[in-house]
């Protein structure tokens, strides 16, 4: 009998010892692969010229209803920018101005606006430059590895960022293209579609089985991300209704970023998990990202890992295991 009950009892020590160390090496053990991770391969814009001058953002004001605080806000700003548009530089030095709601200089225009929709709150930031090589990438601590993190505010903060998001969180994976900044970090391919940012200031998603990283590269691919899915392709959404990621729940906190015209984007963060705002499904995401007249667009990790960041303050409401609180991450995508 004692023979009979010992290896029940054995195999289930060890198959609860494999699950925590799976879980552990997934999500918490580090580890470093490369570290001071900060160049930058330039030379894919040598024979970019710059897009042509900055326009007015593009907005769905009229479709999307915003709040009465949020419309002073706008018209706060259009005021300042009409006052400013009427007085004349007295330095030769490049014009920069910066409010809580805009960012321009000569080569970045940023406009923030919020949004309330599907009893969420969603941050816009319309963001147009002159070349795709103000749209960056940071990893965390300047390391490419595994369960590397820090909050999207320390990592945006570090590097001067203007305005920043979080990434697709490449170090919870053990696959999928990481390409940052025009340098190769991961080479294997992943199941998942990925969005490629190319130096003429385009966004498309390709399917990894097609390319490899060193074609990407070559084709003058500066940033790639492997979370997904796509949203919206050629203006029209591409996800189903009930389409999820994994095992997330239909309404989440999400991140996204799409292209309206190259050079010009939006980074789009919405809140949820909270009473005030209950997330979006994937589905709705892509419906969002369609009213702002995006031609593509592509979901970033969501969750907990949903921040938005500008002008040195987050301005969204991150949750993290039920607080307003940000959570480490892996990377970030930001304007500098």
């Amino acid at each position: 009998m004692k023979k009979h009950s010992l290896f029940p009892i054995c195999y289930g020590i060890v198959l609860t010892a494999f699950t925590v160390y799976i879980l552990l090496d997934t999500f918490v053990l580090r580890d470093t692969y490369q570290t001071n991770t900060i160049q930058m391969n330039t030379s894919m814009f040598e024979n970019i010229s710059v897009s042509a001058e900055l326009t007015e953002p593009v907005t769905e004001a009229e479709t999307i209803p915003e709040t009465e605080s949020q419309n002073h806000r706008r018209k706060h700003h259009q005021e300042e920018k009409e006052v400013s548009d009427t007085t004349e530089p007295t330095t030769e030095e490049p014009v920069q101005s910066i409010s809580d709601v805009s960012y321009q200089d000569e080569n970045i225009q940023i406009t923030l606006t919020e949004y309330y929709e599907n009893n969420s709150k969603i941050y816009v930031a319309d963001v147009q430059v002159t070349s795709a090589e103000y749209l960056k990438t940071a990893f965390a601590e300047d390391t490419y590895g595994k369960n590397v993190t820090a909050k999207t505010s320390s990592i945006a903060s570090a590097h001067n960022a203007i305005l920043a998001i979080n990434g697709d969180y490449y170090g919870a994976q053990e696959r999928g293209y990481v390409i940052r900044n025009g340098v190769v970090y991961r080479s294997t391919k992943g199941t998942n579609d990925v969005l490629c940012i190319y130096a003429d200031g385009t966004l498309k998603v390709v399917n990894p089985d097609e390319y490899t990283t060193e074609e990407l590269v070559s084709q003058g691919v500066w940033q790639a991300f492997s979370f997904g899915p796509e949203l919206v392709e050629d203006g029209q959404i591409t996800v189903t209704q009930n389409q999820e990621v994994g095992k997330a729940m239909a309404s989440n906190p999400r991140t996204a970023i799409g292209m309206i015209a190259p050079n010009h984007y939006v980074f789009v963060v919405s809140d949820g998990r909270t009473n005030e705002s209950e997330g979006l499904s994937l589905y709705q995401l892509a419906q969002f990202m369609q009213k702002l007249g995006v031609t593509t667009a592509y979901n970033l990790d969501g969750g907990g890992s949903s921040t938005m960041y500008f002008n040195g303050e987050v301005i969204n409401n991150p949750t993290t295991t039920g607080n307003i609180k940000e959570r480490g991450v892996s990377d970030i995508v930001y304007i500098s």
